[in-house]
């Protein structure tokens, strides 16, 4: 039993002192890397963002005056049946 209990004892300490030998040798990055990483990567996001929202503005714009145009040209060919049909009479 004594040497059951020992060997427990031993067991838990390895895994403990493994785990804490463990975690000291990891090659994590500081703190203020992973912020400036961070912020990085919001920044190159925002400017994706911003892309395609110009993008999409640019878009209507153009579907905008497409529209003003053909409404444009309809009136004019309407305008232009009017004065047939006055002429006419």
């Amino acid at each position: 039993m004594s040497k059951l209990l020992s060997i427990l004892v031993a067991a838990v300490f390895a895994v403990s002192t493994g785990s804490v030998f463990a975690a000291a040798h990891m090659k994590a990055a500081p703190a203020g890397e992973k912020k400036e990483e961070m912020k990085k990567e919001m920044k190159a996001e925002m400017k994706k963002d911003e892309k395609a929202a110009k993008k999409e503005v640019k878009a209507d714009k153009k579907a905008a005056k497409k529209e003003v145009k053909a409404d444009t040209k309809a009136a004019k060919k309407e305008v232009k049946e009017e004065k047939k049909e006055a002429a006419k009479k």
